[in-house]
């Protein structure tokens, strides 16, 4: 190749490099309006934003995979925390971890009620913004599910207190299957690991708790067995709040109510599982 055609070949591939990048770009804005839901950008929403900034959130959290990463990406979090989760959270955060136990350093950042409101719509436009899958799997805690026990699986491998799901045993292990893939996923809230409480209560154990409940003068639930009183749990949350528990504030609980996202035969298949875990 000589000069003057090493020097066309610069230039033209310079150019189409520019123009393809031009292209993109303006497609991309074309695009803009409907990936963002900009529509849906109210005054809340922009206010919640400037709150984000104004506490310096993005310090120590992410969203859209920028920010720093010393607490969890927050870019999907009202996918997998309700409303009255996040606003008790935001009003005091060392009534959820101990610090020591956890090691979880949120400070209490004493947001007034207006800026906890606003802060949350802007996380719920943010949730539902469409970015190509990103982060690539929702927030989950320790031990959030149970890997079924198959041929060749050690018995013991599998979390204490937890009974084994065989893959072949179809409700329950349909029922698994839901607990990590229901929206939001009951694993990014709930570990079956004992003692891993967090977001939620850890299920290991929970249908010896479910009768001990079922069974306590201070329930004050319809259900009259562990399994009834685990189906309550999905269906009605607040039927029955454990006193002094961490996990509802001011009358409501803090689980989302699945009555309207699983069928009945879901419902069945979860409460099966969650038997298992005994």
């Amino acid at each position: 190749m000589t000069n003057r055609q090493s020097r066309i070949f610069a230039v033209a591939s310079t150019a189409l490099a520019a123009l393809l990048f031009l292209i993109l770009t303006v497609d991309s804005h074309r695009q803009f309006p409907e990936l963002t839901h900009s529509q849906n950008i109210t005054p809340e929403v922009t206010h919640g934003k400037d709150v984000w900034h104004k506490y310096n959130c993005i310090n120590c959290h992410t969203l859209f995979g920028e920010g720093a990463y010393y607490a969890p990406d927050l870019t999907k979090i009202t996918d997998h925390r309700s409303d009255p989760y996040l606003q008790a959270y935001m009003r005091d955060p060392g009534r959820f971890y101990d610090e020591e136990k956890h090691r979880r350093l949120m400070p209490r950042q004493d947001l007034s009620e207006k800026e906890i409101t606003d802060l949350i719509e802007f996380l719920k436009w943010v949730a539902n913004v469409d970015n190509q899958g990103w982060p690539p799997r929702p927030i989950l805690v320790t031990g959030g599910f149970v890997t079924p026990v198959t041929a060749g699986t050690a018995q013991g491998d599998e979390p204490q207190g937890v009974t084994p799901v065989d893959a072949d045993d179809d409700p329950r292990a349909k029922g698994q299957n839901l607990f990590r893939t229901v929206t939001p996923s009951c694993n990014a809230c709930h570990s079956t690991q004992p003692g891993a409480d967090m977001a939620g209560p850890s299920l290991a154990g929970v249908l010896t708790r479910a009768e001990a409940t079922v069974n306590s003068a201070e329930y004050q639930g319809s259900a009259t067995t562990a399994e009834e009183y685990l189906r309550e749990s999905i269906l009605e949350p607040n039927a029955h709040l454990v006193p002094g528990a961490m996990y509802s504030a001011g009358g409501t609980s803090f689980m989302p109510v699945y009555e309207d996202s699983l069928s009945a035969e879901q419902v069945d298949q979860l409460v099966d599982y969650l038997a298992t875990l005994k």
